[in-house]
């Protein structure tokens, strides 16, 4: 498994002052943020539409994680991120997010 606990650090230091019970909330509360663009995964960036964004070009201003009750494949993590180009978005992983694919500066940005 890759080291991953700068990042998990600077995740755990993030105060929350609000918590969403669903994934569904905390993406409405992004979007009324302004965090409306819809990212996704590649192996070593992130995209939206022809964009792509290596780990050095986005920061996560927010993360929320959630842990299934009693069926891991509840969990899910919905992150806020913004470009240095100001572009704000979220991006959903879910549960078993394979990470065989992605670079390693991708992986220390999202554990």
């Amino acid at each position: 498994m890759k080291n991953l606990s700068t990042f998990e650090n600077t995740i755990k230091s993030m105060e929350h002052s609000t918590h969403y019970g669903t994934v569904t909330e905390a993406l409405a509360e992004f979007k009324k943020q302004g965090f409306t663009i819809d990212f996704n995964l590649m192996e070593n960036c992130l995209v939206c539409g022809e964009e792509r964004f290596t780990a050095e070009e986005f920061s996560i201003v927010d993360v929320y994680r959630y842990e299934g009750n009693s069926d891991p494949a509840d969990e899910a993590s919905v992150y806020a991120i913004e470009s240095t180009t100001g572009i704000k978005g979220v991006l959903v992983t879910g549960y078993g997010m394979s990470s065989d694919s992605l670079s390693d500066e991708i992986l220390r940005k999202l554990h």
